[in-house]
């Protein structure tokens, strides 16, 4: 799972970047407003930690357009503030959940778990499903027909992306600054070469039919053609 942080102030983004590490998650922030809706904007990310007071553009303003550009992904509102109104303007605006600083990180993490497993697709076990493919998210596993597929970091990653994604488009650069990170000096062509891997794992059970190449754009797993 990859989470965005957007958080000024730095001693706060530095630890709540390491606390999610630690938990096993992927992680990219920005500390400022127009940075952080760049980010979001890329759409490879499965949650947003948003500050609400940023520099260059406020939280709410950032929340408020990228809900106008229809992403949908849930986000976790981050304030000093802790008045109801301002909690109400916040999920008024498109906010999933919202924490008011300072915070507990248990309590973060809850919150964090919970909201995955709510727009997991369904999976509040932790797991994805889709046709005769598995994945085990709490564990970084995949599996075809039930049989384990032992895939290496990046196989899962890119597995557990085509799910969570499942009959939809993804592009190239999305598949590629969601399992190899934004700032990754890798090309394009890294994309294609996990994909091949991917397929050759799936192959056994027959599931390899299910990741469509499209062509000049990238790849979209569907059961069906």
């Amino acid at each position: 799972m990859r989470i965005l942080v957007i958080e000024d102030d730095r001693p706060l983004l530095d630890a709540v970047t390491t606390l999610l590490k630690e938990e096993a998650y992927q992680v990219d922030e920005a500390d400022n407003g127009p940075d952080g809706l760049y980010l979001a904007q890329q759409r490879i990310h499965d949650l947003i930690v948003l500050d609400v007071m940023l520099p260059g553009m406020s939280g709410l303003s950032v929340l408020s357009e990228l809900r106008s550009q229809g992403v949908s992904m849930p986000v976790l509102l981050l304030t000093a503030r802790d008045s109801v109104e301002d909690r109400v303007q916040g999920l008024d605006g498109g906010a999933d959940d919202y924490l008011v600083k300072p915070f507990a990180t248990p309590e973060l993490l809850a919150r964090i778990r919970v909201l995955l497993r709510r727009f997991s697709l369904g999976a509040p076990d932790g797991e994805l499903h889709y046709g005769q493919l598995t994945v085990k998210c709490p564990f970084m596993e995949g599996y075809a027909d039930g049989v384990p597929l032992k895939l290496t970091l990046k196989e899962y990653e890119l597995m557990e992306y085509f799910l969570l994604n499942r009959e939809q488009i993804l592009t190239k650069n999305q598949l590629l600054d969601r399992v190899w990170g934004i700032d990754s000096e890798a090309g394009l062509g890294v994309v294609d070469v996990y994909v091949h891997y991917l397929r050759k794992k799936l192959a056994p059970s027959g599931c390899d039919r299910f990741i469509h190449t499209i062509r000049g754009v990238g790849y979209m797993l569907k059961e069906k053609s």
